[in-house]
């Protein structure tokens, strides 16, 4: 293709991203190239910054990506759930390919324990071939074997990235829950993107009351006027650790939960999540994506309340699939755009502060705004 496309790049941990260009090419048989519509920011985004996962700097940012199929590969001519793929549709791409040869993806069955998934904005250098293969562009080389789903009917490119891969994530942990179908009075720990997913595939999946618990203010406010969750708390309004226990107990009843999720990324946050848990509740440990270090533990309440305790790790294919397939069920009640804060391509520094401030509940760039 006779084009460039300009990408967000990280050099090196702990600088500025920095706007660069690569020329676009030719989608390979089975790929496709797309025209990025919004790129998502993620707190992973703001982890690999920092220096928290090891990635190959330079790097081209975003993993989290909303389109149009601009050039279809040779042989690509439907979606990951079958319906027909053209150029111009309107797609979201899942982050990863995994390999499909380790044991994890032909043995166990847990493609998202792979340990050798391409992913983009993360493990791909922006030195190497194809060079966009980040989100945070005007356009992405997509290459063969990634997940790219057409968004469902009455689904806008701003909803669909409202959530990001908080989405697919809260699926798949929802699917290790111990008993799924029986989540009673829910917890959700935590007021971002990912318990904000939680919170409304707990309503959606029958929960009887989902309580939101998170901060900050604007955050909860937010939630609360767009009707996720039941009850709310902001957790900075109550600082002291031992008052808040027991207001979220007074909400909860005198048991606890029926389920809890956690989706902090607060290690101390998940001890807690064993105190809130009724007796034989079962435990979601979601937000825990990035090594934030020990915490402490009374293993004691895991054996006397009989706990069922699971732990969830990103996402496979199915699981984005499955996320698409959910987003007309929230749009019925929730208005998703109002979650995303957009930003210019090139305020990208400006974009991923708010999000390590937590000024802002979701950002987006929006590559053709600049």
């Amino acid at each position: 293709m006779d084009e460039t496309s300009r990408i967000a790049v990280l050099g090196a941990y702990d600088t500025p991203f920095e706007i660069q260009s690569f020329p676009v090419p030719d989608a390979e048989p089975g790929g496709a190239i797309a025209r990025v519509s919004y790129g998502g920011i993620c707190g992973t985004d703001v982890h690999l910054q920092d220096g928290r996962l090891p990635i190959p700097c330079p790097v081209g940012f975003g993993h989290e990506g909303v389109g149009r199929i601009e050039q279809l590969g040779d042989g690509l001519s439907t979606d990951a759930s079958g319906r027909p793929l053209s150029e111009g549709d309107a797609v979201l791409w899942a982050s990863n390919i995994p390999c499909g040869r380790c044991r994890y993806c032909v043995l166990h069955g847990e493609r998202t324990l792979c340990i050798d998934r391409r992913v983009y904005g993360i493990n791909q250098s922006s030195a190497d071939w194809p060079h966009l293969s980040g989100s945070w562009s005007d356009a992405i080389v997509l290459r063969p074997g990634s997940t790219i789903i057409r968004l469902p009917d009455g689904v806008e490119e701003l909803d669909a990235i409202s959530l990001g891969c908080a989405g697919p994530t809260s699926i798949h942990g929802f699917e290790r829950l111990p008993e799924p179908g029986a989540l009673g009075t829910v917890l959700v720990q935590g007021a971002g993107p990912v318990g904000l997913a939680s919170a409304m595939l707990a309503r959606t999946r029958g929960a009887d009351r989902v309580v939101l618990v998170g901060g900050p203010a604007d955050r909860i406010k937010l939630a609360q006027s767009l009707g996720i969750g039941d009850d709310h708390v902001d957790i900075f309004s109550i600082p002291d650790d031992s008052e808040r226990d027991e207001h979220i107990r007074t909400l909860l009843g005198p048991d606890g939960a029926d389920t809890v999720i956690e989706c902090t990324g607060v290690p101390a946050a998940v001890a807690e999540t064993f105190a809130l848990a009724r007796p034989s509740g079962q435990c979601l440990i979601l937000g825990q994506y990035t090594d934030r270090g020990p915490t402490s533990l009374n293993p004691h309440l895991i054996t006397k309340k009989q706990l069922q305790i699971a732990g969830s790790w990103a996402f496979a294919e199915r699981h984005y699939v499955g996320y698409v397939q959910a987003l007309p069920k929230f749009l019925e009640s929730i208005p998703l755009r109002e979650l995303v804060t957009v930003f210019a391509l090139d305020e990208v520094n400006a974009a991923i502060e708010a999000v390590r401030t937590g000024t802002v509940t979701k950002a987006a760039l929006e590559p053709s705004s600049n």
